[in-house]
């Protein structure tokens, strides 16, 4: 007799769903960075960003007059970061540092989509090394001891100016944009920088870093939009203690007219320069214009 056939037996288990396909990437308009938070601009407003195609790439916050005073507001309120030990400062920007090197490949990245140069992770790398030159530098521009005619010594005392508005060149977008932010607070100032007008992502991007660098709230506050007018402002605010400037002639001469009714020191790069250069775009220049000497005399002896 023959055997009965059995027949198969489905495999049993769970069904398996098919994969998902993967989401796109979600388009979003980068915010102001103001007291260690992004904010909305307070028109509202934003302005598109295009690469060198044309192809528009991005879009970012059009700041106005009322987000500066907002950011002149929060720079104030860290005051307390003038009272931070060098070595605390010099810290965080390695930490900074650190971070940035993390996500390398994503702002060289950035840079290329929105500048076309083929040479934006020499700009990134570049950007670290500028940052930890200026994190070694934060606890030893601490100023000198000088001889006077009587007996008694002067120490001349490095310290910082306070609220620093920075007008960031638009050329080398990032370096740039740490080339002036940096010295500034491993001195001890706290800023309000407006990045390249053209191509601002790099900055925008940059906050981000800023948020897990354990940088206090206020230190660094950025506004993007039109870098002339906004530069007109916080020369013209009475609580920004010093500005700095990098562009054309017709804006620097808008800013020093600016700032001759309130007394503030400007400080006007109007030429191009080479970021990546080191005796251009870092050293003792920049440590000098980010602070000032308090001399004090000490009398010693019969």
């Amino acid at each position: 007799m023959p055997a009965a056939v059995t027949p198969e037996r489905e495999e049993s288990g769970p069904s398996r769903a098919p994969s998902p396909e993967p989401l796109a990437p979600i388009d979003r308009t980068p915010k102001l960075f103001i007291g260690g938070k992004q904010v909305r601009p307070d028109q509202g407003y934003s302005r598109p960003i295009v690469g060198p195609e044309g192809r528009p790439v991005g879009e970012v916050g059009e700041g106005n007059r009322k987000d500066i005073r907002n950011a002149v507001e929060a720079a104030h309120a860290a005051a307390a970061w003038a009272q931070a030990s060098g070595h605390l400062r010099g810290q965080i920007l390695y930490y900074i540092a650190e971070n940035l090197s993390a996500r390398a490949d994503e702002f060289a990245a950035r840079i290329r989509a929105v500048t076309g140069r083929a040479d934006a992770r020499r700009e990134v790398d570049a950007t670290i090394a500028r940052l930890f030159t200026y994190a070694a530098w934060a606890d030893k521009y601490d100023g000198q001891v000088h001889h006077v005619p009587v007996r008694g010594v002067t120490l001349a005392m490095n310290e910082p100016i306070g609220v620093i508005g920075l007008a960031c060149p638009n050329e080398s977008p990032l370096l740039g944009f740490v080339s002036l932010v940096a010295p500034a607070i491993a001195t001890g100032n706290t800023v309000i920088a407006l990045p390249s007008e053209p191509h601002p992502l790099s900055a925008t991007d940059f906050y981000s870093v800023l948020e897990t660098s354990d940088v206090p709230a206020g230190v660094v506050n950025i506004v993007s939009g039109a870098k002339d007018p906004l530069a007109q402002v916080l020369a013209e605010h009475f609580d920004v203690d010093a500005v700095w400037y990098c562009g054309g002639h017709a804006g620097a001469a808008a800013v020093e007219r600016a700032s001759a009714g309130n007394m503030k020191r400007t400080w006007v790069l109007a030429h191009l320069r080479d970021w990546f250069d080191t005796r251009q775009g870092e050293g003792r220049e920049f440590l000098r214009e980010a602070t000032q000497v308090k001399n004090i005399w000490i009398p010693y002896g019969e």
